[in-house]
């Protein structure tokens, strides 16, 4: 799908993307967000639950925002529009390379050499995280799809998302995060806190325990969107607490598509029940209330005293 082709009378805002349709795009796009977001990690000063390493959505894809580099700052962006990886730097100088079906390996080379060109010199942690069976990014030749029109679907579900958890966001007075994009995951979240300290969580299989401590350091009531895998072979919002009150998972959730999947441990509703619904953006706010209010109740947070 060409710029000129994109919607804009509102008609396609939610697009359908069915998991099995994109499984290899999504994989290969996976390691090329990690490899962008750990640049921003390698660079970026500890901000709490690991706000510094996110993305974020732009008219045309996903952004790390300026990255501190000395007295310089530079921004690396996937332009989903074009299919162009751009690095932008403050004092004007600008690197492209377009978006292609390239092993990550690839990426990963023309990508650090792209920053040298820059004059930044950025060494990353070269593995991904939250997976099984990682693979270095320069051995890994196995993921190498790219199909323009899915990572552009995948980027217009995510604006559209973006747009109706910013409305839920604006809602609530108390902490809450950024709508932000976690690459160790492909998710798009916005956490609210209730401004206690949580109890240490466990250990989470590949994650470094230091990773999940500072990230579940506060109780949370936690939304997002993820495009699926594994148990769940669907794109799907969900939502979770923590730590989980008593009760929490026997909640009464709108609408009536979402439910508690044990597995996970959150609840969820399809993305597909949101896309064909008379309103989705009613839906989801629905779904984001009732979910939020469960755990908020549930815990007994001082609802008052948070929410405008």
């Amino acid at each position: 799908m060409s710029t000129k082709e994109i919607p804009t009378d509102g008609t396609g805002a939610w697009p359908e993307l069915p998991l099995a349709s994109w499984q290899d795009t999504y994989a290969t796009l996976h390691m090329w967000t990690q490899i962008v977001g750990k640049v921003r990690l390698a660079l970026s000063p500890l901000v709490n639950h690991w706000w510094q390493v996110t993305l974020y959505l732009t008219p045309r894809g996903l952004t790390t925002s300026p990255i501190p580099y000395g007295t310089r700052t530079f921004a690396i962006d996937f332009d989903f529009l074009d299919h162009v990886l751009r690095i932008a730097t403050s004092d004007g100088r600008v690197s492209e390379r377009p978006l292609r079906a390239e092993p990550v390996a690839d990426f990963y080379a023309a990508t650090m050499a792209a920053l040298r060109s820059l004059d930044l010199d950025v060494p990353i942690w070269p593995t991904p995280v939250e997976i099984e069976a990682p693979i270095p990014f320069a051995q890994d030749y196995q993921h190498a799809s790219y199909d323009p029109d899915a990572a552009q679907r995948f980027w217009r579900i995510l604006v559209q998302t973006e747009r109706v958890f910013t409305e839920f966001r604006s809602r609530f007075l108390g902490k809450v995060s950024p709508v932000h994009f976690f690459w160790g995951a492909l998710d798009l979240a916005v956490t609210r806190f209730s401004g206690r300290l949580a109890p240490k969580h466990g250990p989470t299989p590949n994650i470094a325990d230091h990773v999940v401590q500072e990230a579940y350091s506060h109780e949370v009531s936690s939304l997002g969107f993820w495009p699926g895998g594994g148990p769940i072979p669907e794109p799907v919002f969900y939502a979770y607490a923590y730590p989980e009150p008593p009760g929490f998972k026997d909640a009464r959730i709108e609408p009536k598509e979402a439910y508690y999947h044990p597995e996970m441990g959150e609840f969820v509703l399809p993305y597909e029940a949101v896309r064909t619904a008379a309103s989705p953006d009613a839906a989801l706010l629905a779904f984001a209330q009732s979910t939020y209010v469960a755990a908020a109740d549930l815990a007994h947070w001082d609802r008052e005293a948070l929410e405008r």
